[in-house]
């Protein structure tokens, strides 16, 4: 049986959700890959404009002045060449606060799909992206 290999720098570039609420960068620092915030829907939540938003709902007091636009929210994932996906990183949710634990894949019709989710892979939220 055979398929293709997935580059482990696919991941790489920027991407936007096909909702289109959100769009990041992605980018590799060391062996591992990050994203930052590159764009958002100003409509969602609370309807500041983007470039003013702050980070208001993060549990660490000192960081909740930091503006979204280009703030990490996603760290440490690392490529499987075993499944071709990313794993064991963190991805973070301005809009409550939480970081979950994270799995990214892009999928054969090219989405990327990624998988925030609080201890179980069933327990959590999923997003999928497209290359822009």
């Amino acid at each position: 049986m055979a398929f293709s290999q997935i580059s482990k720098d696919a991941l790489l570039g920027r991407w936007i959700a096909t909702d289109k609420s959100v769009a990041v960068n992605v980018y590799k620092e060391g062996n591992s890959y990050k994203a930052k915030v590159i764009w958002f829907d100003e409509r969602l939540g609370s309807g500041t404009p983007m470039y003013t938003r702050k980070d208001t709902h993060n549990p660490d007091e000192n960081l909740r002045t930091r503006k979204i636009i280009g703030m990490d929210i996603l760290n440490n994932l690392n490529y499987n060449p075993e499944n071709q996906r990313w794993e064991n990183g963190k991805i973070y949710d301005a809009s409550s606060g939480r970081t979950w634990d994270t799995f990214a894949e892009i999928k054969k019709n090219g989405l990327l799909y990624v998988r925030g989710f609080w201890k179980f892979t069933w327990i959590g939220k999923s997003l999928y992206f497209t290359k822009f």
